[in-house]
């Protein structure tokens, strides 16, 4: 792959990598793949110095993602320079400072990671489309759980399959790649405009 072939993102926005849906027996298929991408991910944001804003959601009381579980705690720890932005919707930012933490590093293109990929994945990437920020989501680096059976005799619906039908929800104005290998990160103030 040649440089030409890298999407540059100025920021990282990690949607929900939150201990009950990325580790243990409640976890999405393939959950240790979504690790090590979302791994890489952060790895390389952080070595460019990049924004990393983690999103946390907030569950009702009961869930699996209740606030001051261990499940609600993010997987990956966040460091002292990096946001953590707390919410209680699909889409990261309603009811949030995120468009107000992206502005004011300068960013217009963020790469989006995280789950669950048809919920606040997919709200929190067409929010971002809708607000004029660009958007690039790594195909390797979402996830989410098989959707079951429902009314009308509908079949269950592989995981791997909803989050393919999440993506292509998101139209043609999201810059889809395949895997994060295809995602790189530059400071705003390093970009030749």
């Amino acid at each position: 792959m040649s440089e030409n072939d890298v999407k540059l993102a100025e920021a990282l926005v990690v949607v929900d990598v939150q201990r009950a849906f990325i580790s243990g027996v409640e976890a999405v298929p393939d959950h240790l793949s979504l690790q090590r991408a979302v791994g890489r991910l952060l790895e390389r944001a952080r070595k460019k110095a990049v924004p990393v804003i983690f999103l946390q959601n907030d569950g009702p009381k009961g869930a699996p993602d209740e606030p001051g579980t261990d499940g609600w705690q993010l997987f990956f720890d966040a460091r002292p320079s990096e946001t953590v932005v707390r919410k209680s919707a699909d889409d990261g930012f309603h009811d949030t400072d995120l468009a107000a933490q992206l502005r004011s590093h300068g960013v217009e293109t963020i790469a989006i990671c995280g789950m669950l990929s048809e919920m606040c994945v997919a709200a929190t990437a067409r929010r971002a489309m809708d607000l004029g920020f660009e958007v690039i989501l790594a195909h390797d680096a979402h996830a989410t759980y098989d959707v079951p059976p429902g009314p009308g005799g509908s079949q269950r619906v592989p995981a791997h399959m909803a989050a393919r039908a999440a993506e292509w929800s998101l139209g043609d104005e999201i810059v889809l790649v395949g895997t994060v290998d295809e995602i790189g990160f530059e400071p705003v103030l390093a970009q030749v405009r």
